[in-house]
């Protein structure tokens, strides 16, 4: 693992989007287009602003989410209205944007259409940028999920999962982590001092999700600040 320490989120922010619009850039000159996945929370604002502003081929690159909370995307708390905000603006704007909320009651209503878009992507991603809560949780990945193992488990051959649990508020639906892992640009985005530590206990091998992913993904960049 890469360990990235900044000394406030403004620069945080700028260099983790320097780090993946290189990354992006890359991959389209080798391929002619390019898969993101993003996370969602209040933490990556800034660094969505930021990478809105990189002079990029944006109309070759195609973004999605890490996860979602089944909300429609008018609701303050989309995931899917976080990157409307704050990254499709300007040539941003040309992405192509791949939502996982359908309209439909809940996750599981609707997992076998969210599950077919998803296949339909380049998988795996190119890029992805992860986030963590204070739990240890990322992605969807929470504590007592009801579908944690399965999300969990290495040799899933899911690519999408629905997800319930006592902290995750709304129902959930995440991305697995084969699907994750499989990148060859991981990043992980936290601040603070305590998601700090719980990230070192993760490391370490304390029993949050976070630890499967670092267990699984040696390529992981961690970009942090205070």
């Amino acid at each position: 693992m890469q360990w990235h320490q900044h000394d406030n989120d403004d620069t945080l922010a700028e260099a983790l989007a320097e780090a993946v619009a290189t990354d992006l850039e890359h991959t389209l000159s080798a391929r002619g287009h390019a898969l993101l996945a993003l996370s969602g929370g209040n933490t990556p604002k800034r660094f969505m602003q930021a990478l809105s502003r990189r002079a990029l081929d944006w109309a070759k690159v195609s973004v999605t989410l890490v996860d979602e909370r089944w909300v429609p995307p008018t609701h303050p708390r989309s995931n899917a209205r976080l990157v409307d905000q704050n990254l499709l603006h300007g040539k941003a704007a040309e992405a192509r944007f791949v939502p996982l909320y359908m309209d439909a009651p809940t996750p599981e209503n609707a997992l076998p259409r969210v599950a077919a878009r998803v296949d339909a992507l380049p998988l795996p991603p190119d890029v992805v940028v992860l986030g963590m809560g204070t739990n240890g949780h990322t992605a969807s990945f929470f504590p007592g999920g009801d579908h944690l193992a399965e999300a969990l488990d290495p040799k899933g051959t899911a690519s999408v999962l629905p997800m319930r649990a006592p902290d995750a508020g709304e129902p959930r639906i995440t991305l697995t982590l084969p699907v994750l892992v499989a990148a060859p640009s991981l990043y992980l985005q936290i601040e603070g001092a305590k998601k700090r530590h719980v990230f070192e206990q993760a490391a370490a091998g304390a029993d949050y999700p976070m630890r499967a992913v670092i267990e699984a993904a040696p390529q992981l960049q961690t970009f942090w600040c205070p």
